[in-house]
Order: C-alpha cells, then structure tokens, then sequence
C-alpha cells in the first residue's frame, strides 16, 4: 500500500509540474479568478463521471457501516485550496513557471514545522533544511538589485497555505470517501473563484473559449486527476512523507518552462534550485533512509 501511495503522489507531482506552463498559457487575455472558476468547473465535469461511477460502492460501504461522506470535510479542504491556488495564479503573473514551482515547494519546510506547532516531535534535520531552503529561496527570488519579486511574494504565501492543505488532507484521507471529498473541494473552488472573478475582473466569454486548451488541460490533469491523487496517496501516507514526494512537482515545473516556455535561469537561480532540493532531501532525510517510505 506504502508503494501505490507514494506513486499516486509521484504522478500528481507531475501532473501538478507540468500544469505551469498551462496556467501562464490560459492567462494570455484572461485574469487568474477567470482561469480559475474555469478550469475548476471543468475539473468537476471530469470527476462526477467518476463518482457516479463509485455509488454501488457507497452503497456496499453504507450496509456494512464503513461509509463516512467527504463533503463536509471537502468544504474545507476547497476553503484552504482556493486560497493557495488564488495566491499561485496570481504569483504566475508575475514572475516564472520554474520559480512560482519551486518557492511552492517550501511547504516541505512548512508541513514539519506546523507537526511541531500541533505538538508532533521532529528531528535536527528538519531545521537544517529548513535554514538550507530559505537561504535557497532568497537565491532564486533576488534580481540584479536584490530585491525581492512581487510574485516571489505571494508564492511564499501560496506555499504556506498547501503546507495546511497537506495537513488537512492528512487528517482526513482514511476516513472519508475519497471522490466526495474530492468533488467538494473542488466544487468551492469553482464557486469561489466565480465570485471573485465577476467581482473583480471583465469576463469574457470568447476570452475563455479561446483559452480552452489550457483551461481544460489543468482541469482535467491537475484540478481532477492529481488532486484526486493526493488525496489517494495521503491515505497511505503521513503529511511529512507526502510533502516530499509532491515537492517533485518542483523539478516538473522547471523542467516544463525550461523544455516548453524556454525560460532561462541564472547562475544565481540554479544555485538557489540547489539548495532549495538540499533543503528538502535534508529535511525528510531520515524518513527516505531509515523508514523506507517506499
């Protein structure tokens, strides 16, 4: 179970990696709150099918006392995934696929600080990593004049609230229906972003239409398929476990703007990149090498 778990997350890494590029591509004349309530509403589109699918087993689960409904849990996973994704769309604009992938990646740093917060011990390496990764983001973040990016900015923030997504999903994926909780979310993230984007942006119907690869694109691959696998592979995994894995969807997003944006990254960056993945491998060191999480 340990290996389905972890290659559920492995492929919602990449699915999550290569949807970068389709998220700068979809906002070409569209605002991120548009994007969003669109690529969303296709997501539940894609995954109803599914969960009508999985009614005789509801069903089955109903008889023998095992079915608990993920919606209500849903509604807060979708509270707290708006937020991260409404900080990530909006960081797109601003700076590259590559870096917004990468400082996204910090919650592998976030996840075991907030396991302290709640009362969970963790070891030496988890602040060394930490030290590492944050020194790592300010390499990837600085300009030729050192100052800090706006979207840097609030990829920072998105990365805080994935941290809480991780955990709440943790909390709740071997226990609630995984479809439901699933479709929930996702159903208040396209409600969310509707309101939002007819508050606070022009929509324009042909804008979208035009926009209709890429908004289906990443809401069928990402907003159905991969977080529907976190959700999976959270189920056999603990948070710190899982963040290391979908923290991959890092090297994804770079490799995807690199291969298919053409963006360039300095001397700086790279280094950077570095010491944000040391960062990373330092913090979940001991559970790769001695709990064998594979």
């Amino acid at each position: 179970m340990k290996v389905k778990g972890s290659l559920c997350l492995l492929l919602a890494a990449f699915l999550w990696g290569i949807t970068f590029v389709a998220q700068l591509a979809g906002m070409d004349n569209i605002g991120p709150f548009t994007y969003g309530f669109a690529r969303y509403v296709v997501g539940i589109l894609a995954l109803l099918p599914v969960w009508r699918f999985f009614h005789g087993k509801r069903v089955r689960a109903r008889e023998a006392g095992n079915y608990s409904s993920g919606w209500k849990a849903g509604v807060g996973a979708g509270l707290i995934m708006f937020t991260a994704s409404a900080f990530q769309q909006c960081a797109l604009q601003y700076t590259t696929a590559g870096k917004t992938a990468f400082i996204t990646c910090l919650y592998i740093i976030f996840v075991p600080i907030i396991s302290v917060i709640i009362g969970k011990v963790i070891g030496k390496e988890n602040w060394v990593g930490a030290i590492a990764a944050l020194i790592g983001l300010y390499c990837l973040s600085i300009k030729g004049d050192f100052d800090l990016n706006y979207g840097d900015g609030l990829a920072f923030i998105c990365s805080l609230f994935w941290s809480l997504h991780i955990m709440y999903i943790g909390r709740y994926a071997d226990r609630k229906d995984i479809i439901e909780l699933s479709v929930a979310q996702i159903v208040v993230c396209a409600v969310l972003n509707c309101f939002v984007a007819f508050a606070l942006e022009q929509v324009v119907w042909q804008d979208v239409i035009n926009a209709w690869f890429p908004i289906v694109f990443a809401g069928v691959m990402s907003s159905s398929i991969a977080f529907t696998l976190q959700i999976v592979g959270q189920k056999y995994a603990e948070p710190a476990h899982a963040a290391i894995i979908m923290s991959l969807e890092s090297v994804f997003g770079a490799l995807g703007g690199w291969v298919i944006l053409n963006e360039q990254m300095t001397r700086i960056e790279i280094i950077g990149c570095v010491l944000m993945l040391l960062g990373m491998i330092i913090t979940q060191g001991r559970i790769i090498f001695k709990n064998k999480f594979l």
